[in-house]
């Protein structure tokens, strides 16, 4: 979840926030407004400024008494639900006409962002509402920064015990970063790898590519990935090298290794990203040809490959696996059986002190574990 330094910086992006409310209020008058994961609710009072009828607030962090206070502080109270869960788990008394997010990290492909939208298409909008956004664009240049790439590289090749630690290294190499470029660190200009298109995207996954010559003669380190956006007709935002810093940032793709180009030479670069679990695996071909067809470079990289995964991790996860509980396991349905039974979490708390000896000295350690899970599972009386 984000900090509150987190939220301030979002918000301190004025070219974001501006280009927000400009597509609310032009969308927004007479509408119900669904702010999908509204974080301390700018966006929120924002809609109500713009003089939406009604605004369903949607936020899963604590974060959400802030948007509270935002509203009561704005004047907005009498308009505005709030509803502090997942926005998958939320039913809303009446359809919204327009929704309003930004879910998106560094890339719009992040974490749940597609499938939250997709399922507050079909349940919690009306037919014919507006989103905002509208679609994002994803860009890919290659880049020359020695320094984005030694970021990777430099502590593993030369570290303070001077270790052999190039497996590291390689792993290193399947990771990508967030690093701000300029047109300076561009060998050639961008293509667009993908588009995203809110009013239709079902597939959270997607796949492009780009083949550019290069422009100029250099070090290609790596790539550069960004995303432009459309929040309404006639109002976007360019996160381009080329434009003002945005709070997103770029993502940096590591070559393997630095690859010498010169003027003309084709690079090629296939992107690929799969939602699995909770979050993406990216993963990037590259393929640099002199004139003529000589290859000077071809790297296949992901994200998978930049993860310490044990095999008795991924034995655990295997679908023929038949798990048994741990210690901790055991722990925790003894908690949940006992919230079913009509006891304070205190009384939980004593209960597994006594019946846990050995894993909690007092029932005030037991208090925590228990709180955990009544934070994770259980639902407030309405």
């Amino acid at each position: 979840m984000y900090s509150i330094a987190d939220y301030g910086t979002m918000i301190a992006d004025r070219t974001r926030v501006e280009a927000y409310a400009a597509a609310l209020n032009r969308v927004a008058r007479g509408a119900v407004v669904l702010d999908l994961g509204a974080g301390p609710g700018v966006f929120t009072v924002a809609a109500c400024r713009a003089g939406a009828r009604r605004v369903f607030c949607i936020e899963p962090d604590d974060a959400i008494q802030l948007a509270r206070e935002a509203v009561r502080a704005n004047g907005f109270e009498d308009r505005v639900a709030f509803f502090q869960d997942i926005s998958t788990r939320v039913e809303i008394p009446e359809r919204a006409t327009v929704l309003v997010s930004d879910l998106r990290g560094v890339l719009p492909w992040f974490q749940e962002h597609i499938p939250a939208i997709a399922d507050a298409r079909q349940r919690l909008l009306a037919p014919g509402a507006v989103l905002i956004p509208q679609r994002d664009t994803l860009w890919a240049a290659p880049v020359e920064s020695a320094e984005a790439h030694q970021a990777h590289h430099a502590v593993w090749a030369d570290n303070a015990l001077q270790l052999d630690l190039g497996v590291a290294r390689r792993a290193a190499a399947n990771v990508w970063r967030k690093k701000r470029m300029t047109s300076q660190n561009l060998l050639a200009p961008p293509g667009s790898v993908a588009s995203l298109d809110y009013a239709t995207v079902e597939d959270p996954n997607t796949a492009g590519e780009v083949r550019i010559p290069a422009q100029r003669p250099g070090v290609m380190h790596g790539w550069s990935l960004w995303f432009d956006t459309e929040l309404a007709a006639g109002i976007g935002i360019s996160n381009a090298p080329s434009a003002p810093e945005l709070v997103y940032g770029h993502a940096f793709f590591p070559l393997q290794e630095p690859v010498e180009v010169q003027a003309g030479d084709a690079i090629a670069g296939k992107f690929r990203a799969d939602l699995v679990g909770h979050d993406y695996v990216w993963t990037w071909e590259t393929q640099i040809c002199a004139a003529g067809g000589r290859p000077r470079g071809r790297f296949c990289q992901s994200t998978f490959y930049g993860a310490a995964v044990s095999p008795a991790h991924l034995q655990r996860r295997a679908a023929g696996h038949r798990p048994v509980l741990s210690e901790d396991g055991e722990i925790d349905r003894f908690i949940l059986n006992l919230m079913g039974d009509g006891l304070n979490v205190g009384q939980i708390a004593a209960r597994v002190a006594a019946g846990f000896p050995q894993r909690f000295a007092t029932a005030r350690e037991a208090l925590v574990r228990v709180g955990d899970l009544s934070q994770a599972y259980s639902r407030l009386k309405r």
